[in-house]
This record gives C-alpha cells, sequence and structure tokens, in this order.
C-alpha cells in the first residue's frame, strides 16, 4: 500500500507540474455554443418552432428550432447555466445543471410530452417540466433513476464508473471496494441487467468474470456516454432475464460539426479522445476513445508495484443520417486485461484483498461488442429501430499451490493446481417499433434473439486431476415484448406490459406481466405503484458443471434448471419541497421462488453467489429454493444550485433466502442498513475557474458469513467451514469517507480540469474476507481498501 500511494503521489506532482503554467486567469470570459435537437418524445418527430431561452441570461439569449427540430445558442458564458424549452401543446421542459466548458461544444437532445389537456384548460406539468428527474424510459413508472455522466465524475469516491456512482442511490450497497459489483434490495450482483444503446451486453468490466456483473475497472467510459438510466424493480417490459436492476446505457453521438480532442488521467488510465465530423458538408460524426492502465504506466516506467492490473480498451462510434428520417449507426467497444498474483508478495500481516499467499494466480480477460443499428422515422407517429450485434469474452485462468519450508515464508515448490479456459460468443438480433396513437396512448413492442456460442473448459489438477467443466455447443436466448402508455386524464398514467421468453438450451419458458400507475397528487407530488413479475437465468457456467458421479464419471447434474423468478411490488411518493429540493420514498417487498439450491437437505442457494472471480461449483441443483427481500427507502436530494448539491439517501431492508434445509438464513447481501451523505461546494475563482470540493460518507452492516472451523481447517490444511451456522455471523458495519477537491480553468478553446480523490481518508478498515492460512494455522483477515490517493487531469479542446 506504502508503495501505490507514494506511486500515485509522484504522478499527482507530476500532473501538477504540468498544469502550472497553464493557471493564469484569462482577462475575459470564455464562451461556448450550445446547441442541441428537439423531438417529440413519443415519435420522435421534430418539434418545429419551439422557443429555447438561457434563463437568467442578460440580453436575453434565446432561439427556436429549425425545420429539423435543431436549435443553437452561440456566446453562452462557461459555467453552469438552465434551459426552458416551450412550445404550444407541449409541457414545458427546465433543464438545470448544465455544464458549459470552453474546452467542448454543449450538444443536446431534449423529448418533449404532448400536453393532454386542450389549450384552454389549465395544464400540471409535474414530471417532464424537469429533465433531471425524469428517465429516458417513459414506461417507466417507479425506481428510475437517471443519471448524466457529469455525475459519475462529481461524486467524490465514484471514479467516473457507472456502477460506484450507483452505490450513492437509495437501494444500492456497494459489494466489496475492490470490485464494484452492487447490491440492489438485497439481491445478487448477478442478477443485474447491462444494457447499452438497446443491446445487452455481456459484463462491460475488465476483470469481468463470466457469470458475474462487476469488476475492478469498468470499461465504460464516462467521457462518451450520454444521459441514462438505473433502474431497481418492477421496472418496464422491455427489460428481461434480470431480477434486481438494470443500468439502461446509452452512448451519445460524436459532434458533427467541429472536431474536439480529449486527453485524461485518473483511476480508469491514462486515454486520449477525439470527435467530430467527417467533413464540413457532411452531418455523419465519429467518437474514438483509447485508455491503458495507470498503473500499469507506471509500473513500465519503474514504479513496481505487486499485483499490478494490466488493461486496456477502445472505443468508437459513427453516427450517418440516411435522408430526413433515418440514421446509421455503428459502436464497438473492447478491452484485455491480465493480472499476477505471486503468493510469496502477500503481505501476511495485513492480508490482501486478491491474493492468497498459499497460491500464485494468473488471470487473462478479453471482451468486446459490437453493433450496427439503423433507427428511422416512418411518419410523425412511427419510429423504428433494428440492431444486429455481436460480442465474444474470453478468461484464461492458471492457478499454482505454493509449499513453504515449515514455519518459515520461504517458498519451497509451486505446482500448477488448477487451469480454466472460458470463451463466450453471442450473435444477436434486436428490433422495436414505437407508435404514438394520439396524446393518451403510446404503444411499443420488438423482439431480441441472442445466439450464444461457448466453449468451456476448467479442470483441478492438483492433488487430483478432476473435470469440473468441458463442453462445447450453442443454445438461444429469444425475447418477445409489448408495451403500453395510457393517460387516463392529466393526473393518471398507466404503464402496462408483457415480455415473454424462451431459453432453447432447455426448453424453458417465462411469461411476466408488468403493470405501473402514476398519480399526480397536486403540482408538488405524485403517487406511484407498480408491480412486475420478472425471471433470470443461471450463470451459464453453472449449467454446464460436472457433477462426480458415485459410480465414477461426471453427469451435468444442472443442465435442466429453469429460470429464477420473483414478485417485485414497490410503492413510491416523491415531492418537491421546493424548486431545488426532491424527496422520495419507496418501499417495495420481492419474493423469489424457483431459486436452485441443493436436492439434498443444505443451505446453499444460487442467491448467495454474484459477487466474486470464481465460477459456481455447485451441482445437484434443483428450482425449490425461496427468497424474499423488503425494505423502504428515502432520498432527500437537492440539484445544484447557488453553487451547491447535497444528496442524502437511507435504505432499511430485509433479505433472507430458504436452502433445502428449509431454513430461513440472512442473505450474505442482508446489512440491514445503508447510509449515504453526499455534498458539493463549487466556489467560483474568477469568470474562467473554480474550486469545487465534494464529500462522501458510508455507513451499512456487515456482511454475514460462514464461520471458519479452526479445528477441521487445521486437520485439512485448508479453510473449512461451519456451515450448519451459515450465515448467522455478521462481520462489523461498514464506514468510509470520501473527499475529492477539484481545480477548473476555461481558457478561450480548453478546459483544464485537476483533481486529487483522496478514497477512504479516515483509513477505516473494513473486513473484506477470512481464510485460513496452513503455514500459521491461524485464521487471518484481508480488510477493504485503505486510505488511496488518486489524482485526475482533464484537458479537452
Amino acid at each position: 500500500m506504502k508503495t501505490t500511494i507514494h506511486s500515485l503521489l509522484m504522478a499527482l506532482s507530476l500532473l501538477t507540474a504540468l498544469f502550472l503554467p497553464y493557471t493564469s486567469l484569462a482577462q475575459s470570459s470564455a464562451t461556448q455554443t450550445v446547441r442541441g435537437k428537439i423531438t417529440d418524445a413519443a415519435s420522435k418527430a421534430p418539434v418545429v418552432g419551439a422557443t429555447v431561452v438561457v434563463v437568467g441570461s442578460t440580453p436575453l439569449n434565446g432561439t427556436t428550432t429549425d425545420t429539423d427540430g435543431n436549435f443553437r445558442l452561440p456566446g453562452v458564458s462557461t459555467g453552469r447555466i438552465a434551459l426552458k424549452v416551450t412550445f404550444i401543446g407541449y409541457e414545458d421542459i427546465f433543464a438545470k445543471d448544465i455544464i458549459v466548458n470552453a474546452g467542448k461544444e454543449v450538444v443536446l437532445d431534449f423529448p418533449m410530452t404532448e400536453s393532454f389537456t386542450k389549450l384552454n384548460e389549465v395544464t400540471v406539468s409535474y414530471k417532464r417540466s424537469e429533465d433531471n428527474k425524469v428517465a429516458n424510459n417513459e414506461m417507466a413508472t417507479v425506481s428510475a433513476r437517471p443519471f448524466s455522466p457529469a455525475e459519475t465524475l462529481k461524486y467524490a469516491g465514484s471514479l467516473g464508473d457507472p456502477s460506484r456512482m450507483a452505490a450513492n442511490f437509495a437501494g444500492v450497497s456497494g459489494a466489496n471496494d475492490a470490485r464494484n459489483d452492487i447490491v440492489v434490495r438485497g439481491n445478487s450482483p448477478a442478477s443485474l441487467l447491462w444494457r447499452l444503446d438497446g443491446v445487452n451486453i455481456p459484463n462491460p468490466n475488465h476483470f469481468g468474470s463470466l457469470g458475474t456483473s462487476g469488476g475492478p475497472v469498468s470499461m465504460l467510459n464516462t467521457n462518451l456516454l450520454a444521459k441514462s438510466d438505473f433502474l431497481t424493480g418492477a421496472f418496464p417490459a422491455e427489460y428481461a432475464n434480470a431480477l434486481g436492476s438494470v443500468f439502461d446505457l446509452r452512448l451519445r453521438k460524436g459532434n458533427d460539426e467541429k472536431h474536439e480532442f480529449l486527453t485524461q488521467i485518473g483511476f480508469n488510465g491514462v486515454e486520449v479522445g477525439a470527435e467530430g465530423p467527417y467533413s464540413k458538408k457532411s452531418k455523419a460524426s465519429y467518437l474514438v476513445n483509447y485508455r491503458y492502465s495507470l498503473f500499469g504506466l507506471m509500473s513500465n516506467i519503474g514504479f513496481e508495484i505487486a499485483g499490478t492490473p494490466y488493461y486496456q480498451d477502445f472505443t468508437f462510434k459513427t453516427d450517418i443520417p440516411v435522408g430526413k428520417k433515418g440514421n446509421l449507426s455503428f459502436w464497438t467497444i473492447g478491452g484485455k486485461s491480465n493480472v499476477t498474483f505471486l503468493g510469496k508478495d502477500v503481505d501476511t500481516e495485513k492480508g490482501d484483498a486478491y491474493g492468497d499467499e498459499n497460491n500464485n494466480t494468473r488471470v487473462n480477460f478479453e471482451s468486446s461488442v459490437a453493433a450496427l443499428s439503423y433507427e428511422h422515422r416512418f411518419s410523425d407517429k412511427t419510429y423504428g429501430k433494428i440492431t444486429l450485434s455481436g460480442s465474444r469474452s474470453t478468461q484464461n485462468f492458471k492457478g499454482d499451490t505454493v509449499l513453504y519450508k515449515a514455519g518459515v515464508k520461504e517458498v519451497l515448490q509451486e505446482i500448477q493446481n488448477e487451469e480454466a479456459l472460458f470463451t463466450n460468443e453471442k450473435l444477436s438480433v434486436n428490433a422495436s417499433v414505437n407508435h404514438k396513437i394520439n396524446a393518451k396512448n403510446k404503444l411499443s413492442g420488438g423482439f431480441i434473439v441472442d445466439l450464444n456460442r461457448f466453449d468451456l473448459l476448467n479442470r483441478a489438477l492438483y492433488p487430483a486431476v478432476i473435470s469440473r467443466r468441458n463442453t462445447q455447443g450453442e443454445t438461444m436466448l429469444s425475447q418477445a415484448y409489448i408495451q403500453w402508455k395510457h393517460r387516463f386524464s392529466q393526473n393518471l398514467t398507466l404503464n402496462a406490459g408483457l415480455t415473454g421468453l424462451h431459453y432453447e438450451l432447455n426448453n424453458k419458458n417465462a411469461v411476466e406481466p408488468r403493470l405501473g400507475l402514476s398519480y399526480v397528487l397536486n403540482e408538488r407530488s405524485t403517487l406511484n405503484l407498480a408491480y412486475g413479475l420478472h425471471s433470470n437465468l443461471q450463470p451459464l457456467l453453472l449449467y454446464f458443471y460436472q457433477s462426480p458421479n458415485p459410480n465414477g464419471g461426471y453427469n451435468l447434474s444442472n443442465k435442466d434448471l429453469g429460470f429464477t423468478r420473483s414478485h417485485h411490488i414497490v410503492l413510491g411518493y416523491e415531492r418537491n419541497l421546493s424548486e431545488n429540493i426532491r424527496l422520495k420514498v419507496e418501499t417495495y417487498y420481492q419474493s423469489l421462488f424457483d431459486v436452485p439450491v441443493q436436492s439434498t437437505p443444505g443451505f446453499y442457494s444460487v442467491l448467495i453467489e454474484g459477487a466474486d472471480f470464481a465460477p459456481i461449483d455447485q451441482g445437484n441443483l434443483v428450482n425449490k429454493g425461496t427468497g424474499r427481500n423488503y425494505g423502504v427507502e428515502i432520498t432527500l436530494e437537492k440539484y445544484f444550485s447557488n453553487n451547491y448539491y447535497f444528496l442524502l439517501t437511507g435504505s432499511l431492508f430485509d433479505s433472507k433466502y430458504k436452502g433445502s434445509d428449509g431454513i430461513e438464513r440472512n442473505t450474505p447481501f442482508n446489512g440491514h442498513y445503508v447510509l449515504n451523505a453526499l455534498a458539493g461546494k463549487e466556489i467560483p475563482l474568477g469568470q474562467n475557474s473554480s474550486l469545487s470540493i465534494n464529500w462522501k460518507l458510508t455507513t451499512a452492516g456487515g456482511r454475514y458469513v460462514r464461520p471458519i472451523n479452526l479445528g477441521a481447517s487445521a486437520d485439512a490444511q485448508t479453510t473449512i467451514y461451519n456451515d450448519e451456522r451459515a450465515f448467522l455471523q455478521q462481520q462489523n458495519g461498514y464506514f468510509r469517507t470520501d473527499l475529492k477537491i477539484g481545480y477548473k480553468l476555461n481558457r478561450k478553446h480548453a478546459t483544464h480540469e485537476i483533481a486529487i480523490d483522496l478514497q477512504n481518508f479516515t483509513n477505516s478498515q473494513n473486513i473484506f474476507q477470512q481464510a485460513y492460512n496452513p503455514r500459521t494455522n491461524r485464521i487471518g483477515t484481508a480488510y477493504q481498501q485503505g486510505f488511496l490517493p488518486i489524482p485526475f487531469y482533464r484537458l479537452t479542446f
């Protein structure tokens, strides 16, 4: 840890030295162009003649949209602005906290909702009038939280990672500091669905093991994302194969008028990016970015760090208009990562969150996904989209058993004990159609077909050869859905949907109804109620685990497993306490059934898995387990205004499951409570620069664990758990606070941003895990991340 901190501080000093020549203030205020497009939310038809003004500008800076719905506002001063968009027959849009930097144009897309009432009636514009409160998906009734890329960079401790940012929301907690897995309402992290521009994508994280949803470092680049949605329950019918949560992410378009460039150094790596039009006459644009591991780069130039993670990723997107009504888009994301942990390098006094002194671990990961889509507006009421995509993920693991001389830490022998090579490929077609019948009704529907090909090899080599997986093949998952939005009145809205799933591997089916009601009580308050039946496939590796037969050989005892299913009901209340302060309360109940558990009496359930690098090695499972999650969540949020913001979220919950022994136990993720407090202040320093201070505090209940049986572990010379007391013992509570200090300077054509993110700056010792150490004959404890300063620098021009 000391070596890591020293290296990071050296990097920060270098950044500061490079940055100092630019810190003199410019004499005149920097400006930038703000432009974008206004469309009908239901049909995506351009709204012609809408008025767009910068709120509070003197003299008034405003314009109207052209025949294509486009608007342009030149000469907008840098800083934070608000825009108001109005048009007769539509609800107003009031978009706040738009950040204007000198180094990059602001390009915005605003969907407008047609007013339900006639012109001579009084209208109530509760939701669409506040753009930063409303999810992209109009069918979402409850538990949907939109977020902007700026939030992933603004919040202390988020590190530009959507998952770490979402851990600040009500009902969400991080699985551990070492990875960005998130626990939503007590559900396993593996039940999360990742979606990017309408495509269901594999785990988008470096070191992202097959069957998991997280990893130490995200491949998703915040600089390339547009406003996106995070959903935590009873979500619309178009989202399937998920129990707990959905990340519905969107890539932004590249600037189609001006070439712009970016360079950045931070926790996620050293990166360069560019965007712009292909020519002055074309509205086609490109967006490209490459990133390389900061720790790997430091190691390459001489700062040696044990267990250095090496990773790199590449993102590219292009958008090409096709006539007046069509758009062709292609995007691709790819990454590779590798790391080696040697047992002899593990600090046995402090423990290690990744390494184990008795094992060497070498892993290599590669992941890529690409998509080609075409969207067409058939009329002012109907548009459709079709996407062809493909992805490929590989994981190569090799492990050694490290033998030491008796009583001392001197390596005697290293013996390879395990190997794994997993390859998963997917070809998909996604098609959808949206039709706006009138101001009251909107219909949408579509289908998704995923063809999966896999090659799975996994075996133990020492002390005996045991084949855990050895199979190749292909299968298909098909989904079809339909959704209906009906506005009974200006105050009452219904969202209904139905989705169906078919899994070809074992011919399993699932039908899932979704229903949501939203009632506007008055101009400040709304009441929401939603229900969903959700289903989730098991991780692919679980289906092909080879269970040993008593008479010799193996069988695929899990191949016939069906979906894990759950009923989810959510009741929510929202109230605007003032123009910039919102209170939100949600209570929920989730009943899980058809959960895979052991066929003989035991504590095991798939619900306890999902936050690790290792695959699930458990055979002879049947869909007979149950679980339940319930709780209440409170959010008090002040949006950025008067140069400050705050976010307070609290969750009280209970998460239980039953294995095949019929005993109700805590899930490992049942912390009972999570409390987050975030606040930030921006201090203007003249016309073109500012200082920002962002703070975060998190406290949560400890995880439940399986206690270690010391006597049995000593006899077996490996960790043996006391399964009779599984998940009855709770770890100490979790506490962490982060502080981020940043400085921004806008020059005429460039923006410099420098920051230091002081992670866990109180150096709280939060338990990660415990394991038996045969060399010392003791139970060792590894702790999560201690104090870690992360430097950040970004230049846009």
